[in-house]
C-alpha cells in the first residue's frame, strides 16, 4: 500500500520536474514567433527612454498597453546591464516560469493538501487540451507555453495562482473561526489585481473571474465586503494612475480586436476535448457543493466565453483559461481525493488522457533537440520557429524606419527599427489605417514612382524589406539578401 501511495505521489513530481526543465531550456533557445518582436520592441524602447518610450512599433509619440509594470522592470534591467533584449527576456521566462509554478503550487494547496495535487496539476494543465495543436498567449498548453513563456501573459497568470491563493488563505481565515485578515492584506491584493489587470489585460479578465469565483464560494460576511472594496478601490486608483497608457480607454478598443481573435472559436472540439475529463471532475465536486469554487470559477468563464461567441465580441475568447484552468485543476485533484473505489478509474483515465496530450503536444521538444535526431514520428510534429531578421542589423540602426510588410513588420522593431506601419492591431495610433493604406499603396503594383517616393519622404523611410525578384524601383539600392528570397533596399535620397 504504501509503495503504491509513493508511486502516486513520486510519479506525477518527476514527471512535472521533466516538463519545467524543457521549458528551462526551451528557454535558452528562445523560440521565436508570434508576438515575441513586439515584446522584444517594447524593452528596446524602454532601455533607450524609460520616462517617454514613445510608440514601441512605429516613429510616432503615443501611448502602449505593453508599457506594463513588468516591461518597466525588464526595461530597467536592459538599461542598467547592458544585456541583448533577447537576454533580458530569457532572464524575464525564468522569472515568469518561476512565478507560474509556485503560484500553480501555492494555489492547489489551498483545495487539496495531498503532496501529489499540484504536480499533477501543472501536468493537467499543460498536457489536458486536446488534440488539434494551439498556441496563444495566456493559454498554458505545453507547445503554447513554449513559444510565449518570455511573454507579459505567462508572468500575469503567475501573478494570477498567487493572487486566488492568497485571496483564498484571506477568505478562509475569515470564514473560519480565526480573525478576519487586516486591512494591509486586502489593499496589497487590490494593488496585486491591479498589476496583473495592467501587465496582460486578458490574463487581468481571468484572475478576476478566479477572484470573483473564490470569494462568492465563501460566501464571506459584511467585514470582508468591506475590505474587498477597500482593496478593490485602491486598485482602481493603481490602474488610473499608471502613467504610461490609460487602462480604462482600453474598453473602447473592442471593435479592432474582433477578427484578430474570432479564430479562438475555431475547433472547439479538436483543441479541448480532453478538458472534458475535468468538467467530468468539476461535475462530482459540484454535487459535493453546490458552491464549490473550481465550479464557480467554470461557470463563470463558460458565461464569458458564451456570451462573447454570441454577441460577436470575440476577444472575450480570450477568457477561455477561466474555462480551462478550473477544469484542469480539478480533474488533479480529483484523482488524488477522490473516493478509493473511484480513485483507480480516474487515475488511469486521466494518466491516458495526458499521454494523449503529450503526444499531441512532442514537437515542442525540437526546440530544445535538432530536429535531425528526433524520430520521423516526432520530427512530424515539430513546426520551425521564425528567423528572425538580424540580418539586416549590421545596416539597419535604432531608430531607423523600414517599410515592410506586416509580417516583418512583426519582427523588425524587436532589433530597434521602426516600421511605417504596427504589424500589430493599435488602438492608440490615430493614423494606424492611413499608415497602413500607405504601406498597401507603396507595395502594390502600377503605384509610380513619385507616389512612392512621397511615402518614403512622409514617413522618413531609409530602408525597405520585400521578398520576391528584385526591385527595380528608382532611389533604391539592394544592400544584401535575406532568408527566403527577401532583400534589404536602401533608400538613395
Amino acid at each position: 500500500m504504501r509503495a503504491a501511495l509513493r508511486r502516486t505521489t513520486v510519479v506525477p513530481q518527476v514527471a512535472a520536474v521533466l516538463v519545467v526543465l524543457l521549458l528551462l531550456l526551451v528557454i535558452v533557445r528562445l523560440p521565436w514567433a508570434g508576438d515575441l518582436g513586439m515584446h522584444a520592441a517594447t524593452v528596446e524602447r524602454l532601455r533607450h527612454d524609460l520616462v517617454d518610450p514613445g510608440n514601441p512599433l512605429v516613429d510616432a509619440d503615443t501611448p502602449s498597453p505593453y508599457y506594463s509594470p513588468w516591461m518597466l522592470v525588464l526595461g530597467c534591467v536592459a538599461r542598467v546591464t547592458g544585456f541583448s533584449v533577447f537576454v533580458v527576456l530569457r532572464v524575464g521566462a525564468v522569472v515568469g516560469l518561476g512565478l507560474l509554478v509556485s503560484g500553480v503550487w501555492r494555489y492547489v494547496r489551498t483545495l487539496s493538501t495531498h503532496r501529489a495535487a499540484p504536480a499533477l496539476a501543472v501536468l493537467c494543465l499543460v498536457f489536458l487540451w486536446g488534440t488539434s495543436l494551439f498556441a496563444w498567449s495566456g493559454f498554458l498548453g505545453l507547445n503554447s507555453l513554449a513559444l510565449t513563456v518570455s511573454y507579459p501573459s505567462v508572468f500575469a497568470l503567475g501573478l494570477a495562482f498567487h493572487f486566488w491563493a492568497r485571496l483564498a488563505g484571506a477568505v478562509r481565515s475569515a470564514s473560519g473561526a480565526g480573525a478576519v485578515a487586516d486591512w494591509g492584506t486586502w489593499l496589497g491584493l487590490g494593488v496585486l489585481w491591479a498589476v496583473i489587470l495592467l501587465c496582460h489585460q486578458f490574463s487581468g479578465v481571468v484572475a478576476s473571474l478566479g477572484g470573483l469565483a473564490t470569494v462568492v464560494a465563501a460566501r464571506v460576511g459584511r467585514g470582508v465586503w468591506l475590505r474587498l472594496g477597500g482593496g478593490l478601490v485602491v486598485g482602481v486608483v493603481v490602474l488610473w494612475g499608471w502613467p504610461y497608457y490609460d487602462f480604462f480607454a482600453l474598453f473602447g478598443a473592442g471593435g479592432d480586436l474582433e477578427p484578430v481573435h474570432r479564430g479562438l472559436y475555431r475547433d472547439l472540439v479538436g483543441r479541448y476535448w480532453l478538458v472534458l475529463l475535468g468538467v467530468a471532475a468539476l461535475g462530482v465536486r459540484w454535487w459535493r457543493d453546490r458552491w464549490d469554487p473550481l465550479v464557480l470559477f467554470f461557470v463563470l468563464g463558460v458565461v464569458v466565453v458564451g456570451v462573447g461567441w454570441v454577441s460577436g465580441h470575440y476577444s472575450w475568447g480570450r477568457a477561455l483559461p477561466a474555462v480551462l484552468i478550473p477544469a484542469q485543476v480539478a480533474a488533479a485533484v480529483g484523482v488524488v481525493e477522490g473516493r478509493r473505489v473511484w480513485r483507480g478509474v480516474g487515475a488511469g483515465a486521466l494518466a491516458g488522457a495526458l499521454a494523449v496530450g503529450a503526444w499531441t503536444q512532442v514537437g515542442t521538444v525540437g526546440y530544445v533537440v535538432p530536429r535531425g535526431v528526433l524520430p520521423g514520428v516526432v520530427a512530424e510534429k515539430y513546426r520551425a520557429p521564425w528567423v528572425g531578421y538580424h540580418w539586416v542589423t549590421p545596416w539597419v540602426k535604432y531608430g531607423d524606419v523600414v517599410m515592410a510588410r506586416t509580417f516583418p513588420a512583426r519582427q523588425i522593431p524587436a532589433y530597434g527599427a521602426y516600421t511605417v506601419a504596427p504589424g500589430y492591431p493599435d488602438f492608440f495610433l490615430p493614423d494606424e489605417g492611413r499608415r497602413e493604406a500607405a504601406v498597401r499603396r507603396y507595395f502594390a503594383e502600377g503605384t509610380s514612382g513619385g507616389v512612392r517616393r512621397g511615402i518614403v519622404e512622409a514617413y522618413r523611410v531609409r530602408w525597405v524589406v520585400d521578398r520576391g525578384a528584385v526591385r527595380r524601383d528608382a532611389g533604391l539600392r539592394v544592400v544584401t539578401w535575406g532568408p527566403g528570397g527577401q532583400v534589404l533596399y536602401e533608400v538613395v535620397r
